[in-house]
């Protein structure tokens, strides 16, 4: 493909041209000043005030404008997905923050009740901070890049470490609240690429965050081209995690750099890297404006594919119907749908999470409703100390009521596709909770 035909290919997915909205972001502070909260109840509001102390907040213009139905608020579920409820808190951290507000309390104790809360918020789960981060060859632990599974690397880059809008259930929510003891970036390209250079195992780059997508083309070219010479050939996949086509698609139509980021992913792809946009969707709703669609066209156009996941979620998702329909349209979208996950064990857990049992009815409802292409979606799955655990059903062995379970990935490779089994267990909601079935002691990895 010559230097031509990117242009052309990207004049043509886009059929009508959208008016570039600016950029516009609220955050904590900045709550009395959206425009539609004012219709909303006192209390409401007070308590996404206090919601907000603790975990991060942070909406744009865009998703106040294009994705909330305020006619549905509070139960609206685009609303649940970016604006603080009471409930994402305990009622002993809601009430202690409360008091603290409504006492005008000092700053430094107030700081010091925050992080006591998030504290309890397990801010690092599944090992992150203790056993996913790699050494160099001198001991020296390499902060930014992660290599839990032997084939894919993950690397932080410290200008993606935060997000057009935040998921107010997001498992990287520590990465937001300003707290340098609890981020995990790196910007140094030379470590990530040393790394990948001495570890020819490594298939696959993850590029996560926060959100690459908020970073200046330059600075995402700075990690991946050099990837284009002949001692990284053993990177073949460049995934980027990234929730910019729901949240802020302008970032690939109207942006001033959005044509380089374009140019970027086709010279990746052309030189036979696979670019893959790991897309996060949470809601079939988030694909119906025709800035995303015009967006995805974009994309397309320059080579890279769209893998679609997110997490089943209480008061978002929680519905087989949500399912079908959002794996449908990814589907006539020539979207991939992925991974359906459970909501990990972090954060406001006790608002989202759903119980096991429910999460894979759901999964198995929405499957059912869908063609072959649709059936790409893996779930539930759950992203545990061990590694990648999927639901594989519900049944009854030898007169015991168990799940059925599978490692789709893991720590050790010799774990994956291996089915296990655990004992039914109505109200666990992450894999922690459950027991081995049958009388054993342990799960056959434990030991």
């Amino acid at each position: 493909m010559n230097a031509h035909v990117l242009p052309r290919l990207l004049e043509s997915a886009t059929p009508a041209p959208i008016a570039h909205p600016s950029f516009k972001v609220y955050t904590a502070r900045d709550l009395d000043r959206i425009a539609p909260l004012r219709r909303l109840p006192k209390d409401l509001r007070f308590a996404m005030q206090v919601v907000s102390c603790v975990l991060p907040f942070r909406v744009n213009q865009y998703v106040i404008d294009e994705l909330i139905d305020w006619d549905n608020v509070p139960d609206d579920p685009i609303f649940q997905l970016t604006f603080p409820q009471q409930g994402m808190l305990e009622e002993r951290h809601f009430d202690l923050i409360a008091d603290l507000i409504r006492g005008e309390a000092d700053p430094a104790l107030m700081q010091e009740a925050v992080a006591r809360v998030r504290a309890d918020l397990n801010p690092h789960p599944a090992g992150q901070m203790q056993l996913n981060i790699p050494t160099d060859e001198a001991g020296n632990r390499l902060f930014g890049i992660q290599h839990k599974y032997r084939e894919t690397v993950l690397f932080f880059p410290s200008q993606g470490q935060t997000c057009h809008a935040y998921c107010t259930f997001c498992f990287r929510w520590a990465q937001f609240v300003g707290d340098k003891a609890l981020r995990m970036a790196s910007s140094e390209s030379a470590t990530l690429l040393g790394y990948l250079e001495s570890h020819p195992e490594v298939t696959d780059l993850l590029i996560t965050g926060g959100d690459p997508m908020v970073m200046k083309t330059r600075h995402l070219a700075a990690y991946l081209e050099p990837l284009l010479a002949p001692e990284f050939e053993h990177i073949q996949t460049v995934r980027i995690g990234t929730k910019a086509l729901s949240f802020w698609p302008h970032r690939f139509l109207g942006e001033p750099d959005a044509d380089d980021l374009l140019r970027l992913f086709e010279r990746l792809h052309r030189a036979g890297k696979h670019v893959a946009l790991m897309a996060h969707f949470n809601h079939w709703r988030e694909l119906e404006t025709p800035a995303v669609r015009q967006a995805i066209a974009r994309l397309q156009a320059s080579g890279a594919l769209i893998r679609c996941q997110g997490p089943l979620v209480a008061h978002i998702n929680d519905d087989p119907e949500v399912w079908r329909r959002m794996w449908n349209t990814q589907v006539s979208l020539g979207l991939v749908p992925y991974y359906l996950f459970v909501e990990r064990d972090t954060g406001a857990r006790n608002y989202f999470e759903v119980p096991l049992v429910r999460a894979w009815e759901i999964y198995r409802e929405a499957i059912q409703g869908v063609s072959g292409l649709a059936r790409t979606a893996r779930g539930p799955s759950m992203s545990a100390l061990p590694g990648k655990v999927e639901i594989q059903g519900v049944t009854t062995v030898a007169g015991e009521p168990v799940f059925v379970l599978r490692f789709i990935q893991a720590r050790n490779p010799d774990w994956v596709q291996r089915p296990f089994f655990a004992r039914f267990d109505p109200d666990a909601t992450w894999f922690d909770q459950l027991r081995p079935a049958f009388g054993a002691d342990k799960f056959f990895f434990e030991s």
